[in-house]
């Protein structure tokens, strides 16, 4: 046998197999079909395990309408006193009376400056007042001198016993020293005003709390020089707390000033509310976010809250 008759062979043989497996092929997809078409029998149906149906889950809708008909604003709470204590002129600060969270009363230390030049000026513009009223004493005394002297010529001129130039030259003595005692009256005036002054610059060394309320920051250190201007403490109130925030312009007539919200805070409890009035309302409407501001003050008390904490405030979303 030759290579062509090999080859021959060979493909007659892989032809027949392909025919096989084609058949093959056919049979059992025939097979399947049949399987598949074939129903239960009652027997068959009762001895298979009974599978539960899927559950249909159906998305339920968003609600429409909130639980309540509020609307609800935010803002900060705030105090009406909080300031930053600046100093009123230079100075070393060679005290620091208080800490942050130190409670503190109107007029009460906070630090102090280095004074000693301010009060030995001031001692020397005491000694000028001092002075300056002693020289307006002695003025006085001799312009009561000088107005017996005129009494006392006058009464000789009645008399004829002097002559009109002597009783002219005491009247106008008497006349020039009660001048005398009124320059000396404005340089008391004077004396006494600069005397003043020094004392308020010595005021000024003493940094004192503006109102009553508590330390919440401070800004200096002992030996440090400070300008005017320079903050030194922040002071806050702690009450009455405060809550401003903002409302569409469609709510101008429907907020009034007296009317009870509720507060709450943002970052809080939602269940905890605390009832508030609003005592202010403003008279404009912001043209560039068409809102107005409103104040409400919290009323009652309400020891967890904190100015500046970010609060909530509920009303009513419809009159």
């Amino acid at each position: 046998m030759d290579l062509v008759e090999t080859v021959v062979l060979v493909w007659v043989v892989i032809m027949k197999i392909s025919a096989y497996a084609s058949l093959l092929l056919l049979v059992l997809a025939g097979l399947a079909g049949t399987a598949c078409s074939h129903a239960p029998t009652p027997a068959e149906a009762a001895a298979a395990p009974s599978v539960p149906p899927a559950a249909v889950v159906t998305p339920s809708a968003p609600s429409s309408a909130p639980s309540e008909d509020v609307y609800t604003a935010s803002g900060p709470i705030v105090v009406e006193n909080q300031v930053d204590v600046a100093a009123q002129r230079e100075g070393v600060v060679v005290e620091i009376v208080v800490e942050p969270g130190t409670r503190v009363s109107t007029g009460q230390v906070l630090a102090r400056l280095d004074d000693r030049q301010l009060v030995a000026d001031l001692e020397a513009a005491r000694a000028r007042t001092a002075s300056t009223e002693a020289d307006l004493n002695n003025w006085k005394a001799e312009a009561q001198v000088l107005e017996s002297d005129y009494q006392r010529a006058r009464k000789m001129w009645d008399a004829q016993l002097i002559t009109q130039e002597q009783f002219e030259h005491a009247r106008f003595k008497a006349e020039a020293d009660q001048w005398d005692v009124k320059r000396v009256e404005q340089l008391l005036i004077n004396a006494r005003e600069s005397q003043r002054s020094m004392e308020l610059e010595l005021e000024k060394t003493r940094i004192t709390a503006p109102f009553d309320g508590i330390v919440a920051r401070r800004y200096v250190r002992a030996g440090q020089t400070v300008t005017r201007g320079d903050r030194l403490f922040w002071v806050t109130a702690t009450g009455p707390l405060r809550v401003r925030f903002t409302l569409p312009s469609r709510f101008v007539r429907q907020v009034k000033v007296g009317q009870q919200v509720a507060v709450t805070v943002a970052d809080g409890n939602p269940t905890i509310r605390h009832a508030a009035r609003v005592i202010q309302m403003s008279p404009v409407v912001d043209p560039a976010s068409d809102t107005v501001e409103v104040l409400a003050e919290i009323t009652g008390a309400a020891p967890e809250l904190r100015p500046g904490m970010q609060a909530e405030v509920h009303l009513p979303a419809h009159p």
